[in-house]
């Protein structure tokens, strides 16, 4: 401790052995320098008591967070928009809310979701907000549907990529060119590269057909033609993944899973009901990998599929010429030994299953054979014409 101080300095004194002695001199005749000590005193207890107190505020403020949730008070203010993705869970769409500063903490809307028993009922897309809402305001705005920026658009099932952009350009106003200039790196759009391996030898050609998801979308409204792209494939590789499509064809069917997609998009495009999806599968898997004289798919829309790509119009079977039907320049042509380049279109989720899943059977041949759609299927060409007359009696062929 300092004794006997003074608020002044005075000279250094020495001491016995002339030494210099720094401090501070009691005044003369004083009372020892008790004002001093006391000024002294006060001060530091000052500086401790402000110490302690801002630690102890600090400290308290940090505990109060572990048993208060942070949350602002009352509907908040201004206008902001939010995008829940699709799949997003309660936490994502909670960081996504604090990131645009719609909610204090993701702890004030998680908590806020779980009490109400309608907050599964929230959707993705894009939600008009406000700013510094409470978790519970939040929660309710979502849920009012008002609230959610309707831009949706239907994809069908088993669209080729070029009638998808004009579908999206039809909707959003991005030129057709974009979503063509877009699409052609699939591998930019999100679709792995080992997709485009192929088990039979024919070389690999990388297009995004096949891989953009028939669903409902709903377009965010700073949209490109890009991020759309990106959308559909990511959801593509969502639902496969939840089938374990690629691990499945690869164990069962034993070839790759691009080539099993091939199947699905033929399976998509000849099957007129959605039962025979498996069958014609396997129909087209029997005749590139099993017995079939020629080992070609011998299917006019592998046809239709290059007539679109080039700009031709379609056309029946019975309106297909020789020339169309085996054009040694198609490179879809259906007399083609082996498994054609890629998908004709965009297959679903059922059609998927169906190249996945498919039923037992040796069948080559099928034909339609009522106005429903169902085919008859046939291990023999003999067989195969009798189901032909059958569907010719019926009108269908």
């Amino acid at each position: 401790m300092i004794d006997d101080l003074d608020l002044g300095f005075d000279e250094p004194e020495r001491g016995e052995k002339g030494r210099h002695r720094r401090g501070f001199r009691k005044r003369k005749g004083g009372s020892g320098g008790g004002r001093g000590k006391t000024f002294l005193a006060l001060l530091m207890a000052l500086v401790l008591l402000g110490t302690i107190g801002g630690g102890a505020f600090y400290g308290f403020d940090r505990i109060q967070n572990y048993f208060v949730t942070p949350d602002y008070d009352g509907a908040g203010a201004g206008e902001v928009t939010v995008e829940i993705k699709n799949g997003a869970l309660l936490a994502d769409m909670a960081d996504a809310l604090v990131a645009a500063d719609v909610v204090k903490s993701r702890k004030a809307f998680v908590e806020a979701a779980e009490a109400n028993s309608r907050s599964k009922n929230i959707q993705p897309g894009t939600y008009k907000l406000r700013k510094q809402m409470s978790g519970e305001s939040a929660v309710t705005a979502m849920l009012d549907l008002k609230n959610k920026i309707v831009n949706g658009l239907t994809i069908p099932e088993g669209r080729t990529a070029k009638n998808i952009y004009k579908l999206l350009s039809e909707k959003t106003k991005i030129p057709v060119k974009e979503f063509e200039a877009a699409a052609k790196d699939p591998e930019a759009l999100g679709v792995p590269d080992w997709w485009f391996t192929r088990d039979d030898g024919k070389k690999v050609v990388k297009s995004v057909e096949g891989f953009l998801f028939p669903d409902t979308y709903e377009i965010p409204p700073k949209a490109t033609a890009e991020s759309i792209l990106k959308l559909m494939v990511d959801n593509f590789l969502s639902v496969t993944g939840e089938m374990k499509f690629a691990d499945r064809v690869q164990k069962e069917r034993k070839v790759s899973p691009y080539e099993a997609l091939i199947v699905a998009s033929l399976a998509q495009a000849e099957a007129g009901n959605k039962d025979d999806l498996g069958k014609v599968a396997r129909v087209a898997y029997n005749r590139v990998y099993g017995e079939f004289p020629c080992n070609c798919l011998e299917m006019d829309v592998t046809v239709n599929y290059y007539l679109e790509s080039v700009g031709r119009a379609t056309k029946s079977s019975k309106q297909m010429t020789a020339a169309e039907l085996d054009d040694p320049k198609n490179p879809y042509n259906r007399k083609l030994r082996g498994m054609i380049p890629t998908p004709i279109n965009n297959p679903g989720k059922e059609a998927l299953e169906g190249a996945m899943d498919t039923p037992v059977g040796k069948w080559l041949y099928f034909v339609a054979i009522d106005k429903q759609g169902h085919s008859a299927f046939a291990e023999t060409y003999p067989e195969h014409q009798r189901n032909e007359a059958k569907a010719r009696e019926a009108g269908i062929i």
